[in-house]
């Protein structure tokens, strides 16, 4: 079983049906159907924020969601974080939160799928949406 992980823009995208990326990342998402699909910490944050203001229903929607898409979450652990790190300052543009869920591809040493095409110059390991 191949490693998947998955960026908060395909998240969103799947979870958004009226989203621009929605139809891309379920057929993306579908394509990897048997693949171990695995969202770092800080994905499982960004994706919380918005339903998290919106109330306590939306936050159990999207979590049940996930519970069935994604296979675990993965601890930012300090050789992601310093990968990271790495990523950040070779590539300036690069923000840490999207720096990280490069980092978590390398050291788990699995695809990394997202909707952002400015990532495929980072790593081969990037398959965009």
């Amino acid at each position: 079983m191949a490693l998947l992980v998955l960026d908060s823009s395909v998240l969103i995208a799947y979870f958004s049906p009226d989203h621009d990326h929605h139809k891309r990342a379920v057929s993306g998402l579908s394509a990897a159907a048997t693949d171990e699909r695995i969202v770092i910490a800080s994905v499982l944050a960004e994706i919380l924020v918005h339903p998290y203001r919106v109330g306590p229903a939306a936050v159990a929607r999207i979590e049940a969601a996930l519970a069935a898409l994604v296979t675990r979450v993965e601890p930012v652990t300090d050789a992601v974080a310093r990968r990271a790190a790495e990523l950040c300052a070779r590539q300036t543009s690069l923000r840490l939160g999207d720096a990280l869920v490069v980092a978590a591809g390398d050291v788990l040493d699995a695809r990394v799928l997202t909707a952002d095409r400015s990532w495929a110059k980072l790593s081969s390991r990037i398959r965009v949406i």
